[in-house]
């Protein structure tokens, strides 16, 4: 069903009083205009997000709905939506969604601000119903993709010698509609990491906290960190091998951030492909053994789901192409395999240097899946290890290619 039909019956239908039934009995003699405002607004924010787009044009009353505060008060009691994904196309200045809801496309207006600018901008993270982009200059714009409403954060500034950004991730606490996020940044050339932390309460960003590595015996160190424009493969004959087609420039950013026992954990990917843990609260870094003998060719990216990291991992061996996903178990530092999608779907990938771009959210993964010859998008329920290809997305009449995502959740009361 078309949005804009839903919503034909949704204005129509709603308002209209119901007729008694064959027995003559009253079923009910009010419509939602007897409701006072209070309640009428209660009840709204109870729709699919995707409603809230045609609210102002139902009627006048459900117009002033909409953009009173009250109604995004309202919203903000609703504890959670179900996710939307910010796809990411090579131009970046296209706002495209994926309804997780209604599995189906939408396309957003592209926010004022960013207008006159989006094609400097990339957007590299996302937490609550916040998406944070960066310009080439460096600067960070945090927006809300439904409302388009946006702040620029005060420049930030780097150690000039020690710029090489390895993570960018976003944290947000939700109360109400006075929410507060942060954005952290790992930067350095290791063994010398550090962070920075803006904090929306403060309106400005911490000085840097420097990170020590942790001493373990049992893992091997593979600092071999170089300019971020080139990302690094293994080769069968166990050679690392440097190359620029990367398909999503926001791949060399990829990192997430997991709250354990109530410490903040980043986890990042470095150059060699293996995965970098930093502890914020403890101001130290381990890097995990890795999942692959060094021999393998593979495309790897890091997710959270359901506050834990997850590594999703597309391998070649005997050839056939295996797409899996991996957990860490930090008392046996060993990994675990998790889900795996059935052979008879990634047989076809094999040969293509696909690269995948993921993201989590709650139990599901989305996967982007790229090369010269084919893409496709794949989304994963990990706790029934079921594997959906969504369908083509198609904008006047042509398919569009995404080359990653981002999942938010669609909150018209999240405010910058």
């Amino acid at each position: 069903m078309e949005l804009g039909d839903a919503y034909g019956d949704l204005g129509v239908g709603m308002t209209r009083k119901r007729k008694r039934d064959d027995g003559g009995n009253l079923l009910s003699n009010f419509s939602l205009d007897d409701l006072n405002q209070d309640i009428l607004e209660r009840v709204l924010s109870r729709l699919p997000t995707s409603a809230f787009f045609r609210l102002s044009s139902v009627c006048k009353r459900w117009k002033s709905v909409a953009a009173s505060s009250s109604f995004k008060y309202a919203c903000s009691d609703v504890s959670a939506r179900d996710p939307w994904f910010f796809m990411v196309d090579p131009h970046l200045d296209r706002s495209i969604v994926f309804d997780s809801t209604e599995k189906s496309w939408k396309k957003l207006n592209y926010p004022h601000v960013l207008q006159s600018r989006h094609h400097n901008l990339m957007p590299v993270a996302a937490s609550g119903g916040l998406i944070c982009f960066r310009n080439s200059s460096g600067n960070f714009i945090v927006s809300n993709p439904l409302t388009g409403s946006c702040s620029e954060l005060p420049p930030v500034e780097l150690d000039q010698n020690n710029q090489y950004l390895h993570a960018i991730v976003m944290s947000s606490d939700r109360d109400g509609c006075k929410g507060s996020y942060k954005l952290i940044l790992v930067h350095g050339q290791l063994p010398k990491l550090r962070f920075k932390v803006y904090r929306s309460t403060t309106g400005c960003w911490d000085d840097n906290v420097t990170l020590s590595r942790k001493v373990d015996d049992s893992i091997e160190f593979n600092f071999n960190f170089n300019d971020d424009t080139v990302v690094y493969f293994l080769s069968r004959t166990g050679n690392v091998v440097s190359t620029n087609m990367q398909r999503s420039p926001s791949k060399q950013y990829s990192s997430v951030i997991v709250n354990k026992n109530g410490e903040d954990l980043i986890y990042f990917i470095s150059s060699s492909g293996t995965i970098m843990a930093c502890n914020l609260n403890k101001r130290c870094f381990v890097e995990y053994p890795r999942l692959l003998p060094v021999f393998s060719e593979y495309s790897i990216d890091v997710v959270e789901c359901q506050g834990e990291m997850l590594v999703v991992m597309l391998s070649e061996f005997l050839e056939t192409a295996s797409l899996r996903v991996w957990r860490y178990d930090e008392d046996a530092r060993t990994w675990h395999q998790i889900a795996a999608l059935p052979p008879a779907m990634s047989h076809e990938w094999y040969g293509k240097k696909i690269d995948i771009n993921c993201v989590g959210a709650g139990d599901q993964l989305l996967i982007c899946m790229n090369s010269n010859e084919l893409y496709t998008y794949l989304l994963c329920d990990l706790v029934k290890n079921q594997w959906t290809e969504l369908p083509k997305c198609n904008m006047n009449g042509e398919a569009v290619e995404f080359m990653s995502a981002f999942s938010f959740e669609p909150r018209i009361e999240a405010c910058v």
